[in-house]
């Protein structure tokens, strides 16, 4: 068992958390959100998704988000992107970082993108290959690694299979995520000994929802086995529309509480995170996890 001096966080509020809200958000105040998480110190903010409005109309304004916010030099921007039409889209405005999205469940695959996991993996192929040609890195989501809302619990050998298919493709980093937020100490164990001769813990990222409640106890885990990359969203924000029931991600607050609690370095200033969330929460209307 190894535990890091420092970890690094990704935000994924603007992206994956305010992609289910029901209130139209206004671009202005997603670009507030943006500037202020950056402001916080966190390492990587996922800005958006670059996916076709129709099927998610709150991200529909991506290129004016990435338009309006003030960049800073230390903070990775990042976003979704699930074909070549989204690539060109991300491509034109900067971005820094992209990410693909695929899964460990063939269920939830054609649910969530009518088709199979290995056509979603043939779709987002020359994604990935044009971003490399452009030297812009690229992050491999893995989603459903501990269970499906359609299939119940997901073999973790199902999970490395993906994982594998995703580092075959040229993917720079892989992301595990508990879409549904069911996982359990245990499950983290079996995930880390599923994947860990392929990408070493201190290079993986988890992403982790907190439906169950034990998110926090899944994350002093990971960083137990060696893991120092993580998503959280401020305020919890977040809850994937494809997956029945799943509420929001590990908040941010949380995260850096954890940090603080271990003596783990993050980066990351608690009262502007907790600032952020207050003045999102002011726009969806309804509160936040703040404290």
């Amino acid at each position: 068992m190894t535990r890091p001096d420092s970890i690094r966080i990704t935000d994924v509020g603007p992206r994956d958390g305010l992609q289910n809200e029901s209130v139209s958000i206004p671009v202005e105040a997603k670009i507030a959100l943006v500037d202020r998480l950056a402001q916080s110190g966190v390492a990587e903010i996922e800005v958006s998704s670059f996916v076709n409005p129709q099927w998610v109309p709150q991200l529909a304004d991506a290129e004016a988000v990435f338009a309006g916010i003030e960049r800073r030099s230390d903070v990775v921007y990042s976003a979704l992107v699930p074909n070549l039409r989204g690539w060109e889209r991300a491509r034109r405005v900067g971005v820094d970082k992209i990410a693909v999205f695929t899964t460990a469940s063939e269920t939830f695959a054609r649910r969530n993108t009518n088709c199979t996991i290995a056509e979603s993996l043939d779709r987002f192929a020359p994604v990935v290959e044009a971003a490399r040609a452009d030297s812009i890195p690229v992050r491999g989501y893995v989603s459903c690694v501990v269970a499906c809302p359609y299939e119940g619990p997901v073999d973790a050998a199902a999970v490395r299979q993906v994982t594998t298919s995703l580092l075959e493709l040229g993917v720079d980093e892989i992301d595990l995520g508990d879409t549904i937020g069911v996982a359990t100490v245990e499950d983290i164990d079996r995930l880390l000994d599923a994947v860990s001769s392929l990408v070493e813990p201190g290079e993986l990222s988890l992403h982790l929802h907190d439906t169950g409640g034990s998110a926090l106890a899944c994350c002093r885990r990971a960083i137990e086995r060696g893991v120092r990359r993580f998503d959280s969203s401020c305020g919890g924000l977040g809850g994937c529309p494809y997956a029945p029931g799943a509420s929001g991600n590990l908040a941010t607050e949380d995260l850096v509480e954890l940090c603080r609690g271990e003596g783990i370095d993050c980066g990351v200033e608690l009262d502007s995170i907790r600032e952020a969330s207050a003045a999102v929460a002011s726009v969806i209307g309804r509160p936040l996890r703040t404290g």
